[in-house]
């Protein structure tokens, strides 16, 4: 066997046992995920503080991300040093850094997330009380943050000046405020969502532009997911310039219209009507009891007119509509068991007899 040879086979086995290096910290990473962070995962639960399996779940792929990244460093340093070349040289070593970084990165933009239940353990262990309209904006101000700082970071170790870009910043910052005088006004739109409340996530809202329920609020616009599932996004200067109406602020929801009966309907059948309907809201559970009326109001063109005006103490459409259809079957009970009937559009055309004549003649001609 010739030197260059054996020097080859060298080299093959050297690569080999490199290559098994990092497949040794793929199975690390695999038992780690498997064994070792389940154990902490459920040794933290069982802790009062919930803060340490929050920031164990938002860890979590960035830990088995580092130990491929460590894998694949010890098995370039091993191979660089048995072949005699220097791989792990100052680039490489601020590559690693650099992953390493943007994985702490990772972690921390998954720990400060809107989905994060961090604020709302925030709400429940502490005094301090984050609004939950509030959660979105701060956790998209408090990402922007960390990936500033990230960034800042990394630039920093390849040598670039932090000072000089900042002054670029400030130069630019006219030019920047003239370009971006909408994003600015929707910012401003949605710092007055926040301070005067009108609605939260989660309600249900009517405007001018867009009805159907808050699913997020961000620094330029709040996205509604209307009642057809369609999500439609409003700019917040837009929609602070509007009138907003919150239903899930109702604390009772109205139900309102007219009971309509046919003339010739006696009086005291009309009276005796009116009596059962009252007496059957005034004892239903689900209806206020603090406005109700029900009152014989109009003398309509073809009708009789009963007004009724009351008040459901659920608002939750579902529930409400349930209660409205229970009401008007035993409304028309009681108008089936009084022998009324229900008016419906209906006109007399009244013909004087000689004109009548007329009519016929004209008929028995044509015919």
């Amino acid at each position: 066997m010739t030197w260059e040879l054996f020097l080859a086979y060298e080299n093959l086995i050297t690569l080999g046992i490199a290559v098994a290096i990092f497949l040794l910290f793929l199975i690390f990473r695999k038992l780690f995920t498997k064994y070792i962070f389940a154990l902490l995962l459920k040794m933290t639960k069982k802790t009062k503080i919930s803060l340490f399996s929050n920031v164990l779940v938002a860890f979590e792929k960035p830990l088995q991300w580092l130990f491929l990244i460590i894998g694949f460093y010890v098995a370039l340093h091993y191979y660089g040093i048995k072949v005699g070349v220097l791989l792990t040289t100052d680039f490489i070593r601020r590559i690693i850094k650099v992953a390493i970084i943007l994985l702490a990165m990772w972690g921390f933009l998954n720990l400060s997330s809107s989905t994060s239940s961090l604020f709302h353990k925030i709400n429940e262990k502490t005094s301090v009380h984050i609004d939950e309209i509030l959660i979105p904006l701060l956790s998209k101000t408090l990402q922007f943050v960390i990936i500033a700082i990230s960034l800042t970071i990394i630039l920093q170790e390849f040598g670039y000046s932090i000072e000089g870009f900042i002054a670029g910043l400030g130069l630019g910052g006219l030019a920047i405020s003239l370009a971006a005088k909408d994003a600015l006004a929707n910012f401003l739109g949605g710092i007055v969502i926040i301070s005067e409340k009108p609605f939260t996530i989660g309600d249900w809202v009517l405007t001018p532009s867009v009805e159907g329920t808050v699913e997020d609020i961000t620094f330029r616009s709040t996205k509604i997911r209307t009642f057809a599932d369609a999500l439609v996004t409003v700019p917040n200067a837009q929609l602070s310039n509007e009138p907003i109406t919150n239903w899930s602020k109702m604390g009772k929801r109205r139900i309102t219209y007219y009971l309509r009966l046919a003339y010739g309907t006696p009086r005291d059948k009309i009276e005796k009507i009116v009596e059962r309907i009252e007496t059957l809201l005034r004892n239903h559970p689900e209806i206020h009891q603090e406005t109700i009326f029900v009152k014989f109001d109009e003398f309509n063109e073809s009708s009789l007119d009963i007004f009724l005006y009351f008040f459901t103490k659920s608002t939750v459409w579902g529930e409400y509509l349930t209660v409205k259809e229970e009401i008007n079957l035993k409304i028309l009970d009681i108008v089936e068991e009084e022998g009324v009937s229900f008016a419906f559009p209906a006109r007399r055309l009244y013909v004087e007899e000689g004109e009548m004549k007329d009519f016929q003649r004209s008929r028995e001609h044509s015919g």
